[in-house]
């Protein structure tokens, strides 16, 4: 039997509150802590090739990286149990090549805490950091930090959060009630883009 330099790639698959959604979760980190990248459609994988090449399949409507997973998300008519064998395939088959998911010159972490933030918006970011975000994560999406302005703060939900169902009840009743009690100058928590 001869030896390959392929890598052993495991995948397992784990379902989310978007029922459209499915995280397939890898045995190693795609990316760095921190970072994500959401594709919302085919025209935004200009340096994503793995997500170009999954927007080929008709049903597939959302391509979403981070740490050890990828999130699909495909259109209603479509059922998990038809087609994920497929993506999962794919997916594998990608990495054993060897193949990059990102083409960026340099990947960057996203929403840090920059010198201009102000001290809510430093708060804010923290909040989501530690009690939000592991939380989203483990549904196969992402929260960030979009801007804070006179009590309202905005998020950008990524990956299974956009689009979910369930997202609405997550952003007023877990989202906003947590940074209410956290942060009293914050008044209300918005969507962005959702």
């Amino acid at each position: 039997m001869e030896a390959t330099d392929k890598p052993v790639i495991n995948i397992y698959t784990e379902s989310n509150p978007n029922p459209n959604s499915l995280k397939f979760v890898l045995n190693f980190m795609l990316l760095p802590e921190g970072v994500s990248r959401d594709f919302p459609d085919k025209a935004s994988t200009t340096e994503a090739p793995l997500a170009s090449e999954l927007f080929n399949y008709p049903y597939v409507k959302r391509v979403f990286y981070m740490s050890n997973f990828v999130t699909v998300t495909k259109d209603d008519a479509t059922d998990w149990y038809e087609v994920k064998t497929d993506i999962q395939n794919h997916i594998k088959k990608f990495l054993e090549d060897g193949r990059q998911i990102l083409t960026e010159k340099e990947v960057q972490e996203d929403h840090k805490v920059s010198d201009d933030d102000s001290d809510v918006e430093v708060k804010i970011k923290g909040i989501l950091d530690e009690y939000i975000r592991p939380a989203v994560e483990m549904d196969g999406g992402a929260i960030s930090f979009g801007s804070y302005d006179d009590g309202v703060v905005k998020v950008i939900l990524q990956g299974s959060c956009s689009g979910c169902p369930s997202s609405t009840v997550t952003l007023k009743a877990g989202i906003e009630t947590l940074l209410k009690k956290m942060v009293p100058e914050v008044q209300e928590v918005v969507a962005e883009g959702v």
